[in-house]
């Protein structure tokens, strides 16, 4: 049976609308933006940490060498939104003892730092909640860290919450209302955005920011 042309029109019609709505359906990029390229150091710029060690690129991974403290990166790139975003990364420790990750990040007006294997290698949490250290607050947990190991490390941050996790693990859970969001002093200079180790070498690579 041939169709006519005027239910051939209508079909054709049809077609085109639901393909139209498929397309603005699509979902947003999951991975999100690349904020790294792998293998410069474009829009970001070795931290001004006293003591800071040497910032490379080798093999498509950011190394930081051990520093007399900290060693680290901030973003030096266009402004980045402050809530309603994740952001995810990989992280490894190289060599030495202690934080591998300091990941200091925005949160609405304020910024704070997801640390992975302090105070000794293993503490994790959020500096600062209410003016307490990662060590000490109720984010605080102990993880045992695989030297050379890459580690996935997502962080969320909406007007409610910073979330994090960790291989894919929810770790943390943190409620912002009446709670007082900041960094400690001496990573003010990873604002707005950084990544830095503690007396340790480490690896970093696949930095990407998503908006929610």
């Amino acid at each position: 049976m041939r169709m006519s042309r005027s239910l051939a029109a209508v079909a054709v019609a049809a077609l085109s609308l639901a393909a139209s709505r498929a397309t603005s359906q699509t979902p947003p990029n999951q991975a999100g933006d690349p904020l790294f390229d792998g293998k410069t150091l474009t829009n970001w710029q070795p931290s001004k940490f006293y003591g800071q060690g040497t910032v490379t690129v080798e093999n498509g991974d950011i190394i930081l060498a051990a520093g007399k403290d900290l060693t680290g990166i901030t973003w030096s790139g266009p402004a980045l939104p402050t809530t309603n975003y994740e952001l995810t990364l990989q992280a490894r420790r190289l060599e030495g003892r202690d934080f591998f990750a300091g990941v200091t990040f925005p949160v609405g007006e304020s910024f704070c730092s997801l640390i992975l294997g302090g105070w000794g290698g293993s503490i994790v949490g959020l500096s600062s909640i209410n003016g307490i250290d990662a060590s000490e607050n109720t984010t605080s947990q102990s993880i045992d860290f695989e030297l050379q190991k890459w580690y996935d490390v997502r962080i969320r941050v909406t007007p409610e919450k910073i979330e994090t996790w960790l291989d894919g693990k929810h770790i943390i859970e943190q409620d912002l209302k009446g709670n007082q969001i900041s960094v400690r002093i001496e990573v003010e200079p990873s604002q707005p955005l950084g990544i830095a180790s503690w007396r340790t070498k480490a690896g970093i690579r696949q930095i990407r920011l998503r908006r929610l």
